[in-house]
Order: C-alpha cells, then structure tokens, then sequence
C-alpha cells in the first residue's frame, strides 16, 4: 500500500508544478486575475496533499487500512476539489460553462479533510494502544 501512496503522491505533486507552471505561463495572458488566483488554489491545494500522502505513507504510527482510507479520500478530494477548481478558473477560456461543478468543489473540500480527520485518528488510536 506505501508504494501505491507514494506513486499517487509523486504523480499528484508531479502534475501540481505542470499545472502551476501553466497557468503561470500559458493562462496568464487568457485569464482574468482573479480566475488566475483561483485556478492557483487548485494547484496549491494538490500539492499540499501531496505532501500529505508522502508523509503518510512513511508513517508507521498509524495502520495500514487507515493509510489506505486516507489515500483514498485524499484522491478522491483532490479530483473533485482541484479538479472542479481547475475547471471552473478557465472557464472563459474554454467557452465551456462549468458552472454545474460549483457543489462538487466543497465536497471535494470535505474528503480532504476526511483524510486530515482519519490521520488524527490514527494516530490517536496508535498511541493509546501504546500508551
């Protein structure tokens, strides 16, 4: 399970800094301010989770079937919440109307919390199994 982690977390942060370069270089020009801040959140937030499951999965505090709900919500939240993000911030320049995506971000908001949450407890459960 570590390596199906880190190959997510290497992949997530991997396409953080392709999509932060772009729209530092490529949307600049075709994207409002604004638009721009936004899609940047959407990296940002990808590459914390990233981090995160790089972190995870070099824990041994916490279970293995923990680690795995953990990726598995962080995955999940950052499709939905970067994702619809992503979509969303370029929407003037795709001429694609994503408007319908705006409930799906704060649902993706939760599973990335979700995964925060799960670690707390985790970890929580480790060390009063140890304690």
């Amino acid at each position: 399970m570590n390596k199906k982690i880190i190959v997510t977390a290497c992949l997530f942060g991997a396409l953080a800094i392709v999509l932060g370069a772009f729209g530092a270089h490529g949307l600049k020009k075709v994207l409002l301010p604004n638009e721009l801040e936004t899609f940047e959140v959407g990296v940002r937030y990808q590459f914390y989770q990233a981090l995160f499951l790089l972190f995870v999965a070099n824990l041994n505090a916490i279970s293995e079937r923990t680690k795995k709900y953990i990726a598995i919500f962080s995955a999940i939240g950052v499709v939905l919440f970067s994702g619809s993000i992503y979509l969303l911030a370029t929407q003037s320049a795709t001429a694609i109307n994503f408007k319908f995506l705006g409930p799906i971000t704060p649902i993706g908001g939760v599973f990335l919390i979700v995964s925060w949450v799960l670690l707390l407890v985790g970890a929580l459960k480790s060390t009063q199994a140890k304690n």
